[in-house]
């Protein structure tokens, strides 16, 4: 980590900063969030507090997902969450992966040129619901200083492959440690004394306590009791620790411990561990019945595989793309089962085609990829043809009946899992572990009921996917395929889609070579997201060529016409810029369009003050004034569509000023370089509400 030798593995910049906060703020917990650009992903570096296993379904969150996180992030403010009710409201996929009482809170680490991440807090389910002003001010100055220290540091952080764990170190209120009086009095005590560290550990057990779990002490100590003692291992046990280390408040739950032994736990945690206490439970029965905990541990059990079935899906109902799946099922499915591979098919003209895979080398998935559905290298394929599940504890259970399947990989127990929609089959799933592993008959069901939940997925992913890629091939038709090269002028253009929809809209930029030292730019946006307005786009760009060399106004005045003509509701904002590049001029008139912006080297960068003008479309007689400017070399001249300028929550002139002032200080820049700076300027995240359309104009003639 930046300024320490120890990283992010030792008491590095980012873990002292959040257990200091996570002290200061009295929190229970936390974790520092930072922003993966390329992946445009947020993901967990350091958490303190709480377990990592805990905080695993949180571990990467898609910076388009809804959480307090991402919404801190993407609006720039504090996400305060008072209550579990308040979360389901706002977010209920958060709030069925974190099913706890508690109280949360998000804040933005923005800095000067880039958002670095979040910073996330929790407070235990006795914390007030509404935050008061003193305490929002405190989180956010902590967010603000987490944030200087990060861009004061000499290089950037790097994130960690998983989370690292900070101890919040707290003081007990005694001057002594009298260990061996505690034993002592744990000792003296009729019930079982099991502590726990906040990892799930156990860290001391009385006599009796070993006696009631029916295990030596030198076997349970430093071993989770969901994995030493196999009677508690039920997700739902699991899940009573994770509410208790989360929402610090006591839990109570009781197990049955073969053959007949009910017994009783309550946990009792702070901010150091969890104190169990354990006692025999009895009740009435008759000889014959299942004891009431057993009863219990039923319910528990199938209420686990209930919330993690709803804590999956709701993950899948918000996946747009095939690739969301895929990393869906790679980030939380595969840790939830203990799996490392994945292979998702999908039938295609009589093969399997591999649409998404993780933990396989790319030369196994080539040589997966396109085999006929009625192979007998893998059961793949009949699995897609029966719709029956298939399940392979070891390698030589596979070799039985798919002899050349074990040699693949390195895989060593497989579970294939048929994807199938209202009897048609869409694909297979295939779930790879590096060790044998069987099956037990709830982790089936599971399974099996999760393929349907990846199937409807995938198969709603599919559409979404070619209805995306019919939408893309239709913009790029519209815009132009390549701009023109001109002695003395370079040219740099971008379009980016809005971040929703089908991302197809009326944005569009030209350029139009007239002469070997005149040329047409023109930038313009038709009202809506739609195949209409990509349309009406096309028929705009074609007026304008038609009557491309003509005064400005009267390329305005035609092409206004030619609207009218086609009858058409919708509007269109408009500029056209006919370039003199013999005389160093530009003439510019302006229908409805927002002005550009000007930087003449060594000068202050400019909005260019045009005389306003109605947009195309709503009056046939409307003057388009024409504005006339002087395009000395290395002049740059920057239009652009409203979808720039126009951020939710920002005043359209202070980001117009806030361009101007980043275009001044980077005027000398590429033009590519300088076009992906100006949008970072206004959309740090990438999260665009709107199209953006920019083109980019510069005298690059010799002075």
């Amino acid at each position: 980590m930046p300024g320490r030798d120890e990283g992010l593995s030792g008491p590095g910049l980012l873990g002292d900063a959040l257990a200091d906060t996570v002290r200061r703020t009295g929190a229970s917990s936390g974790g520092l969030y930072l922003l993966d650009d390329a992946a445009r992903t947020l993901c967990l570096a350091v958490v303190c507090g709480i377990p990592e296993d805990v905080a695993s379904p949180w571990r990467r969150i898609p910076l388009a997902a809804p959480a307090p996180v991402t919404d801190a992030v993407r609006d720039g403010r504090l996400v305060w969450m008072g209550s579990q009710d308040a979360m389901a409201r706002a977010y209920p996929r958060a709030a069925a992966t974190l099913p706890y009482r508690l109280t949360l809170a998000a804040a933005p680490l923005a800095g000067r040129s880039r958002h670095w991440g979040a910073l996330l807090l929790l407070w235990p389910a006795s914390h007030p619901d509404t935050a008061s002003d003193r305490e929002r001010a405190n989180i956010t100055s902590t967010a603000r200083r987490i944030t200087r220290a990060l861009e004061e540091a000499p290089t950037p952080p790097l994130i960690p492959e998983h989370p690292f764990r900070i101890p919040v170190t707290g003081s007990r209120p005694h001057r002594e440690r009298p260990d061996q009086a505690a034993a002592d009095y744990a000792e003296r005590l009729p019930e079982g004394a099991v502590a726990l560290d906040l990892e799930g550990r156990i860290t001391f057990l009385s006599a009796t306590a070993a006696e009631l779990l029916g295990l030596d002490a030198d076997q349970l100590l430093g071993t989770r009791p969901w994995q030493s003692l196999p009677w508690l291992e039920d997700p739902v046990i699991e899940d009573h620790y994770r509410s208790s280390v989360v929402s610090r408040e006591p839990v109570a739950f009781s197990a049955l411990r073969p053959p007949d032994r009910p017994l009783r736990f309550q946990l009792f945690p702070d901010v150091s561990g969890i104190s169990v206490r354990i006692t025999p439970e009895t009740g009435p029965g008759r000889p014959g019945d299942d004891p009431p905990a057993a009863a219990a541990a039923s319910r528990t059990a199938q209420a686990g595989r209930l919330y993690q079935l709803v804590h999956l899906a709701a993950g899948l109902t918000e996946t747009v793309a095939v690739r969301d799946v895929v990393e869906l099922l790679a980030d939380q499915v595969l840790p939830a089962f203990g799996a490392d591979g994945l292979v998702l098919s999908t039938a295609d003209a009589g093969r399997l085609r591999i649409t998404g895979h993780h933990g396989y080398p790319q030369e196994i998935v080539d040589r997966l990829d396109g085999l006929a559905l009625d192979t007998d290298l893998t059961p793949a394929g009949q699995v897609l043809a029966t719709g029956a599940p298939l399940f392979f504890a070891d390698r030589a259970e596979m070799a039985r009946g798919y002899p050349k399947a074990p040699n693949i990989s390195d895989k060593a127990a497989w579970a294939f899992l048929p994807l199938v929609v209202s009897g048609r089959p869409v694909g297979c799933c295939v779930l790879s572990y590096a060790r044998p592993h069987v099956f037990a008959a709830d982790e089936r069901a599971v399974l099996t009921s999760l393929a349907g939940l990846v199937a409807q997925a995938l198969d709603r992913a599919r559409l979404y996917d070619a209805a995306h890629d019919l939408a893309h091939g239709l913009q790029q038709a519209l815009l132009p395929r390549s701009l023109p090269s001109l002695p003395g002028l370079e040219i740099a253009a971008r379009y980016l889609p809005a971040s929703h929809g089908m991302d197809i809209g009326g944005d569009f930029y030209d350029v139009i070579r007239l002469d070997a030292t005149t040329a047409a730019a023109v930038i313009g946006d038709v009202q809506g997201h739609h195949v209409a307005a990509a349309a009406l786009m096309g028929q705009v760009r074609t007026a304008i060529h038609a009557t491309a060399g003509a005064p400005p106004a009267q390329v305005l005045h035609r092409t206004n016409r030619v609207l009218a003509d086609l009858e058409s509701d919708l509007l269109v904002s408009c500029l056209y810029a006919h370039l003199d590049l013999s005389r160093h001029q530009v003439a510019i008139a302006s229908a409805g369009h927002p002005p550009p912006l000007l930087h003449h080297p060594g000068r202050a960068a400019e909005v260019v003050s045009l005389d306003p003008a109605p947009l195309l479309g709503i009056d046939l007689g409307s003057p388009y004034p024409v504005t006339r400017l002087t395009l000395e070399p290395g002049t740059t001249l920057v239009l652009y569509t409203d979808g720039l300028v126009e951020a939710p929550g920002t005043d359209i002139d202070s980001t117009t000023a806030d361009l101007v002032r980043h275009l001044a200080a980077h005027g000398d820049e590429g033009l590519d370089l300088l076009i992906d700076g100006l949008i970072r300027r206004v959309w740090p995240t990438g999260r665009y509400t709107d199209d953006i359309a920019m083109l980019l104009l510069r005298n690059d003639a010799a002075a």
